[in-house]
């Protein structure tokens, strides 16, 4: 599971262990997203849910950019289109004869 987090170049902070009820507690977070936080009874229980929440997050980044994309090609003329991405031709993709 940590190497998953090195090859995605990102950090995971182990804060320290902490005692409740006579068990041990770990709790730690990725550095570069705070906002991902997993707190579990094993070091590795922690790592686990750390990874569902970054691929969960990987997901739902995914689908706001394929929805802005998605909006941004339909706002656009023909001709902004072509000039958007920079003059690239689409496959199946023709400019409407003028006949």
């Amino acid at each position: 599971m940590e190497r998953l987090f090195e090859e995605a170049q990102l950090q995971v902070i182990e804060l320290p262990i902490e005692w409740q009820e006579n068990r041990p507690v770990y709790r730690a977070f990725i550095r570069e997203l705070p906002t991902i936080q997993a707190e579990g009874t094993s070091r590795q229980a922690v790592y686990r849910q750390l990874a569902e929440a970054y691929a969960a997050y990987l997901a739902q980044l995914r689908e706001v950019n394929e929805a802005q994309e998605e909006m941004t090609s339909s706002l656009l003329s023909t001709e902004e289109l072509l000039r958007y991405y920079d003059g690239e031709t689409f496959d199946g993709f023709e400019l409407p004869s003028d006949e």
